[in-house]
Parts: structure tokens; sequence; C-alpha cells
């Protein structure tokens, strides 16, 4: 497959528009860093690539699909290969960690699950697996809402992991962590990113963690693309242009492509 996503004069309009005319494509094995403003829309962006939100006009790929077009089979089909991790860790806090690991492969189970003993035990051996790659896997029987933050972010990236995916989509993963953590979590993404080939895109604040985890960086302001550049090619002075604001107003950035 030439390429993993591809954005297409994509307009998102909610009464305002959240994506105004955003066209780019993603190789597959590329790590994207999506940076700007809260309200640029980084995580209106992310949620079109799994079909969470479809394009008012304009076309998304991901993977072959036509995600504005796929009905809700081929939908389920392409989330399977997608893994999300939130900001949010949604995990279930009366649950042992091993058991919310276990829940990121129902997409490819059959009927529901009740407890640990009835998910597979090859399966169970499989979230054992990924929750040792996250080094959480001493912690496996311990109940989820005993975690710190950075723990629970972790298990969070085991859980996506269970879907065996090929696309990992992460929407501002240490925006409640503190800097030892946020380091942490974002170098175990990158890390497991390049062992699996994954191609991931992550929306981000901290310009510091982005120059320093992804292969390029996508600007955005107000719903369009105004910078896109590999990041060996971006200084931090510019890259925080992105959140400058001078008299209200934020400062004008030249779009780069390349």
């Amino acid at each position: 497959m030439s390429e993993a996503v591809r954005f297409d004069r994509v307009t998102k309009d909610f009464g305002t528009l959240a994506l105004d005319e955003v066209s780019f494509t993603v190789e597959p094995g590329e790590v994207v860093v999506l940076l700007g403003l809260s309200g640029s829309g980084k995580s209106t962006l992310l949620r079109h690539v799994d079909g969470l939100h479809r394009p008012t006009s304009g076309t998304v790929r991901v993977l072959g699909t036509d995600v504005g077009r796929a009905g809700s089979g081929e939908l389920r089909r392409l989330r399977r290969r997608i893994g999300f991790v939130f900001q949010q860790f949604h995990l279930v806090g009366s649950l042992t960690v091993l058991e919310n690991v276990c829940a990121g492969a129902l997409g490819r189970l059959r009927g529901p699950r009740l407890g640990l003993i009835s998910y597979p035990k090859a399966l169970r051996h499989e979230a054992l697996e990924q929750l040792e790659r996250v080094g959480m896997a001493e912690r496996s029987l311990q109940r989820a809402d005993t975690l710190s933050g950075g723990q629970q972010q972790r298990v969070a990236v085991a859980r996506a992991l269970m879907q065996r995916p090929e696309i990992l989509l992460a929407d501002e993963p240490v925006a409640s962590l503190d800097p030892e953590s946020s380091a942490q979590v974002m170098r175990l993404i990158r890390e497991i990113g390049t062992e699996r080939n994954l191609t991931v895109l992550c929306s981000l604040h901290q310009v510091d963690l982005a120059l320093g985890w992804g292969d390029r960086v996508i600007g955005l302001r107000a719903g369009r693309p105004v910078l896109d550049t590999p990041v060996a090619a971006l200084d931090r002075e510019r890259a925080m242009s992105l959140y400058a604001e001078v008299g209200g107003a934020a400062m004008a950035l030249p779009a780069a492509v390349g």
C-alpha cells in the first residue's frame, strides 16, 4: 500500500469550521505529530482517521478505505486495524490491569466476555506479553484504579496493541502526566511503533517532545495546516510560533511542505 492515510481537501463543519480544506498523506510506518493551539482541529482530524467523524466534504482514505463512504460493517473492520490512545485513559478502574488489556481484543472475538477467565488462554498470554512490553506485567492482577497516571497510560497503550493495529492514533496522550512520565510514555510509543512498523499519528502540545519524538510535524491553525515539515528541518522557535499570539491574533506562520 503506497499510503496509510490520505486527506484530500477535507472540511468538517459543526456550525463552525473544525477542519478547512485539509490535504496531506501519511506513508506506512511514518510517525507524524500534530501541533497547534487547543481548538485548532487536531482531535477532530484524528477522529476522521477511524471514522468517529466523517467529513462534511472532501475525502479521507485510510488503509484503502474511503471513510466517508464506508458502511457500518466496513467501518468496524477498519477500526479493528486502528488503535487509539486517549488523553483520558478510559480504563475500567474496578477491573484488573490484565482484563483491561484483554478487552482490547474484543473486536476479534465473538460474543460478550464476563470476567478474566472468559477470555481464551492464548489471548490472556498475549495480553501479558503486551504488558511485559510496556513494563507493567508485574501489576497485571492489580486494579486499574490503583495505578498512577503514567502507569495507566502504559496499560492503555498495551490495550491498544491488543488490536494488532496497523495504525496507532494518540490524542494528547501525555497531557495529564508529569514531564518524566510524559517522556517515558512517548518514548515507549515511538519504540513500539518502530518495532512493529506502525503508522503513528499523535497530537501534542509539548513542542520539545514533538521535536525529539516524531518524523514529521503538521501544524494546524483554525482547522488549516500551516506547517508540514520533517522534524529534522524544524527548529524549536519555528515550532513554538504555532502557539504565539500577537495582539490577540495568532502570529502568521508561513506554510512549509517537505
